[in-house]
């Protein structure tokens, strides 16, 4: 399947898609220093949901997609180092709204927990 949206993101910052198919998306986040929201390795939760936020965009796949809501958990921190694996799955469709869950997890415990409401416009949110 090929990626139909976000396509300029910058995998360093909002993480690598690594598996996409039909209504799912998986994205892995390597962090980095770049990331680093102290001296004693936490990673900002910002990254976190950037990642999250483009692995739901992924998973409904259209160009126009864009980000309505979003209800988030950060379970767990992250530290400077670990990956991340956000796993996004279209869990309803309904017109244009799509809800969209994603899980992240890092060294086999959940660290995020997010449902995300996702629009399919006619046109390119930023078009007249």
């Amino acid at each position: 399947m090929i990626l139909n949206t976000h396509k300029a993101i910058d995998e360093s910052l909002c993480g690598r898609l690594t598996k996409l198919e039909e209504n799912y998306a998986e994205v892995w986040l390597h962090t980095s220093a770049a990331m680093l929201a102290d001296e004693k390795g936490l990673i900002h939760g910002g990254f976190l949901f950037g990642a999250a936020d483009y692995a739901a965009m992924a998973a409904v796949n259209d160009p126009n997609v864009v980000l309505g809501a979003a209800e988030v958990k950060f379970l767990a921190p992250v530290r400077h180092g670990q990956t991340v694996c956000f796993r996004a799955k279209v869990t309803q469709q309904k017109g244009k709204r799509h809800l969209v869950t994603v899980t992240g997890v890092c060294q086999g415990r959940r660290v995020f927990q997010g449902s995300f409401t996702a629009f399919v416009l006619e046109r390119h949110v930023l078009e007249n």
